[in-house]
């Protein structure tokens, strides 16, 4: 679904993404992991098309970007805060998103439904508790029915009903070949979620591959304990 071929990242003198090779592929959750400053947010951005490579390419569906960012409407995102317009209501939101489509007769709403948001909808956003506000955010991110999601800290601030509904929703779509790339530093959660784990350390990929991998290649028992190991590589 995407792939990156030797992408490559600088701000000023600082490198950033150092020649990454990936891909993300269709039906699968992709965990994305590492210490501070070691590109995860960079990387998001570019598969997200709100940043440009200096190097290498960056494909969709096979077809190389060359700039051409239409890709993004199927592409759905979850920020780690969701920022909305304070004064609107929530199902202003959602409704001003759709009128930017072009209002699509056929959305997901099935999270609006399973949050319960109905009541918090009527209400402007800035009354709405940072649970409710990620819900909002949720809802959103699926409202077009994307190929790809990518998902920044998702259950941060929902209650545990509410973040097994999402994780539920998840995986329904992962199952319907949706392709999902994930950042979380809840590793029981990524452990819970995902297929797949890149590890990235001082903008290279330190590891690529299955969840199950990372945690047999450094010896330790969970996702964790795995990641935990190769971040005190990384330190020492």
């Amino acid at each position: 679904m995407i792939r990156l071929e030797d992408v490559h990242k600088r701000y000023g003198r600082l490198e950033v993404l150092k020649g990454l090779d990936l891909g993300f592929e269709a039906g699968t959750v992709t965990a994305v992991a590492g210490p501070n400053g070691s590109g995860k947010s960079t990387l998001l951005r570019i598969v997200l098309g709100l940043v440009r490579p200096d190097r290498g390419r960056v494909y969709f569906d096979g077809k190389p970007l060359n700039g051409d960012w239409r890709y993004r409407e199927r592409v759905g995102y979850m920020p780690q805060v969701a920022a909305f317009p304070e004064n609107l209501t929530g199902a202003e939101v959602l409704a001003l998103l759709k009128d930017l489509r072009g209002n699509p007769a056929d959305t997901d709403e099935e999270l609006v439904d399973a949050f319960a948001l109905g009541p918090e909808l009527g209400k402007p956003v800035r009354t709405l508790s940072t649970g409710t506000r990620q819900k909002v955010s949720a809802a959103a991110a699926f409202l077009f029915r994307p190929d790809v999601l990518v998902l920044d800290e998702p259950t941060a601030g929902l209650d545990p009903a509410a973040s097994a509904a999402l994780k539920d929703k998840i995986l329904r779509e992962k199952a319907a070949g949706r392709t999902f790339i994930l950042s979380s530093h809840i590793m029981s959660e990524l452990e819970e979620l995902a297929d797949r784990v890149v590890f990235l350390l001082d903008g290279t990929v330190r590891y690529a591959g299955p969840a199950l991998g990372l945690a047999a290649e450094t010896g330790q028992a969970n996702l964790e304990r795995a990641v935990a190991q190769l971040m005190r590589r990384t330190a020492s």
